[in-house]
């Protein structure tokens, strides 16, 4: 059996989501575990930003789910050992136009990782979807698929509006389709010590959210926002930095979640 599917999301972008994935990622690989990015955002930044090239027509998402190739065979392994990715390309933006005379497009990539389950994707720990910064079919679909959900949350002004309106749609896949979706965690985003309004978004999200905000934090770092466009992940790029530091913190929380932390998403 597989571990669990968790879709990384936020409508807004800007908020790490990508950065989040492709170094959380990389921590759990680095800590032995087998790991899997589903990269599900047409952009494919979480493709480049693990080394590989989002101008592939042959091994990506896209063409698992309009059937063309099997999921097995888009499967690429990324620099880092342990860590394997399916990539996305600019091809993806035009599923939702493809797939208008689906009644079942939205559970697609669902079939395709239940079907597959048991052969391909057992050996994976944990199997993370990069979902686009947009409430879309790609983004309903990861939602469908997903066992639970992590959300990073930029610490600025409105970050918290925001997440009201994906709380909201979470909760309506939770009751038409998909009903044991649950938030596994909330990522503070983007932090500056130095800033009050940051601290006040921090206070506001634990108030909200309760403990299924991480105590580890992300801070505001210039490392981070470099290291894709080297096409690797922080914690390759610069171990030592703040940014890889917090995503090795990070790591050592999911991992040592307990099971009645995840739960609904109220």
């Amino acid at each position: 059996m597989a571990g669990s599917i968790i879709s990384v999301i936020n409508q807004k972008g800007g908020v790490g989501k990508t950065t989040t994935v492709i170094n959380l990622a990389t921590a759990l690989a680095k800590k032995g575990k087998k790991i899997m990015v589903i990269d599900l955002d047409p952009q494919g930044n979480a493709t480049t930003g693990l080394g590989k090239s989002n101008n592939d027509e042959g091994k990506s998402i896209y063409n698992v789910l309009i059937g063309k190739i099997s999921a097995q065979s888009a499967i690429q392994q990324s620099s880092v050992p342990g860590l394997d990715l399916i990539g996305s390309n600019v091809n993806l933006s035009g599923l939702e136009v493809e797939t208008a005379n689906d009644a079942n497009r939205a559970f697609l990539l669902k079939e395709i990782l239940s079907k597959e389950n048991g052969i391909y994707f057992n050996k994976y720990e944990n199997i993370f979807i990069d979902c686009p910064p947009s409430l879309s079919l790609l983004t309903v679909m990861s939602l469908v698929s997903a066992d639970e959900l992590l959300i990073p949350l930029q610490t600025e002004f409105f970050a918290l509006e925001g997440i009201t309106q994906l709380v909201k749609t979470i909760d309506r896949i939770k009751l038409n389709l998909n009903p044991g979706l649950g938030i596994r965690g909330v990522l503070l985003t983007m932090f500056d010590k130095r800033n009050k309004l940051s601290s006040q978004v921090d206070a506001e999200a634990r108030k909200h959210f309760k403990d299924k905000v991480y105590k580890t934090v992300v801070p505001r770092n210039v490392r981070l926002s470099e290291a894709p466009s080297h096409g690797m992940p922080c914690l390759i790029y610069d171990k030592n930095c703040s940014g890889s530091k917090s995503y090795v913190s990070l790591a050592e929380e999911f991992i040592n979640q307990n099971d009645h932390n995840i739960g609904s998403a109220a």
